[in-house]
Order: C-alpha cells, then structure tokens, then sequence
C-alpha cells in the first residue's frame, strides 16, 4: 500500500467533515495518510500562514520513502503567494532522483506549472483528499483512473469526444484554465512547443472562459501546439441574456479560430468524475468517429 503526504498551499479547508472521511476512506483501504495536522491549519482565508504553507513544498525535498503520494487537501487561492519563495532548485533535484508521485488540480496548477517550466519535473493532475477522496459516496471512475495513472508506465485514457479527426502527439500539459492564464509573461509558465494542452475550469461563464481561451491563443500559447483538449467547465451555464450563446458555440469559435484540432468532453476537472493526467508525460492523442483516446508515458509511477 502507498503512504499519502497531505499538504496545504492553498485555501482553507472549510468542509472539515469531507477531509476527514477522505482521511478514513483511505486509511480503510490501507494507506498511510501522513502529515494530517495541515488539515485544521487556518490563516484567515488561507490554510495557514504564508510560511507554513511555504514550509509544506519545501519540505518535500526533504520527504524521504519510495511510493510517497503528495497530496493537497483542497484547492482554493493561495499557491500564486508562494512562487517566489519555493525552492524550486531543491525540489527538482529530489524529483530527479527519487520521484514524488505529486497529484492536484485547482489552484495547484501554479505549482505544478512552476516545476514543469523550471525543472521539467512531471506531476499528475488529478483528485485531492478533500474535494475527491472525500466525497459523500467514492466515485469509481475517479479511483480507477487516478490508479490507473500511478501505477502503469503507459495506460490510455478514452471518451466520447467533439472535434475534427486527427492523429497526433506531444508533451502533455495544462490544468486550470484560470491558473495557466495567471501565469501569463512569469517565470512559472513553461514554454512548450508541440504539445496537447488540457483545459478546465469551474464557476467560469462561457464568455469567460473564451476570453481565457482568447487571451492564451493571442499570446501565441495555443497556436503552437499540436492539439487542445477540453475537459469540465462546471458551473458554465448560460443565462437568457445569452440567448443561445453556450459552452458549444463558444467551441466552435475557438475551432475557428484555431489550425490545430480542438477535442472537448473530457472527463477532467472539478467533476466529481475525473480522470488523472501526468503533465510534462508524452501523449499520443487521436480522435475518429466521435472516440478519442489519449495514450500517455514516461511519468513516475508507483514501484511495487
């Protein structure tokens, strides 16, 4: 069995209860869950002070175990306070020898994007503890994928997806579309040619989410890959004032916008449904009849 490490570099954790099952559920399939005092941590709107948060990344350097599970308790807003302080050059050289099986989504794309520009360092974007793990009934395909990824050096992912046929390849990458926006013009967005890039978001307006979309592809960012995936956008319902402008036409002028291939239904995101994906890991996308599939290697996996 695997020991999970918690950490919070983000917001608060306010449903103490979902936490606290994910903590059970875990434990009751025989993980270790370490590191448990971060949960209760609060510093106003945050899950403790900005040095204690701190502490929590730039102490992985120093975790020591094969098969440790990095895990945030929540999301939130917090990890664009603490991109300056991270000692990145630490951090990398650890992944670089021992690998930590990192894995998040939300606000911790920061993070993850921060060691993806700087050290190359590949993590998953998937479940946390509280959000995920912690949900009032488990979510299978949410569990099965997410050990799908960590424990297999290549596994496949498949949906009933949109978008033209295509066949391609190249690093993956992405995450929170309002994070990777943020990052714009920082020393924490990497600079990656040829890739797939996946995106998702939540409690976005489908007019918001295009202006994200439209600032990424004016800065050259989505030009130069060789495919976009869209996973979940909840919380994108369109009001009267919209009179039919929704999440599918704003697709389809992103599509013609764009040269490259636009793939979207995805299961990725803040669904509780959601599969799990190793940025900066190597991805064969292909798209046919309304079946897509993303075949993905060269990630960190769990050594048994």
């Amino acid at each position: 069995m695997s020991s999970f490490h918690l950490i919070a570099p983000s917001g608060y954790c306010i449903n103490q209860a979902a936490a606290q099952r994910g903590v059970a559920r875990l434990e009751s399939l025989g993980h270790q869950i370490m590191n448990q005092q971060v949960i209760p941590r609060r510093s106003q709107r945050f899950a403790g002070t900005e040095a204690e948060r701190l502490a929590d990344i730039n102490a992985l350097a120093n975790l020591h175990g094969k098969n440790q599970i990095v895990m945030p308790v929540r999301g939130g807003y917090g990890a664009s306070r603490l991109l300056d302080s991270i000692d990145w050059a630490s951090l990398i050289a650890r992944q670089q020898q021992n690998p930590l099986l990192i894995c998040g989504h939300s606000d911790f794309t920061a993070i993850q994007f921060g060691l993806l520009a700087k050290g190359n360092v590949v993590t998953f974007s998937g479940p946390m503890l509280a959000g995920n793990f912690g949900a009032e009934s488990a979510n299978d395909f949410t569990e099965t994928h997410f050990w799908r990824a960590l424990r297999h050096p290549t596994f496949s992912v498949e949906w009933q997806g949109d978008g033209p046929q295509c066949c391609t390849e190249g690093t993956l990458w992405g995450g929170n579309l309002a994070m990777i926006v943020s990052l714009i013009g920082t020393p924490w967005m990497p600079e990656i040619r040829d890739g797939i890039l996946v995106l998702e978001d939540i409690n976005e307006h489908p007019f918001r989410v295009e202006r994200m979309l439209l600032q990424l592809l004016n800065a050259g960012i989505l030009p130069r890959q060789r495919a976009i995936v869209l996973g979940s956008f909840t919380g994108a319902s369109p009001n009267d004032y919209d009179d039919g402008y929704d999440l599918e036409t704003m697709y389809d002028y992103l599509r013609s916008r764009l040269s490259i291939p636009v793939i979207s239904g995805l299961d990725f995101g803040h669904e509780p449904r959601t599969v799990t994906l190793p940025l900066g890991a190597q991805a064969q996308l292909s798209h046919n009849m309304g079946r897509s599939t993303l075949t993905l290697t060269g990630h960190p996996v769990i050594v048994e």
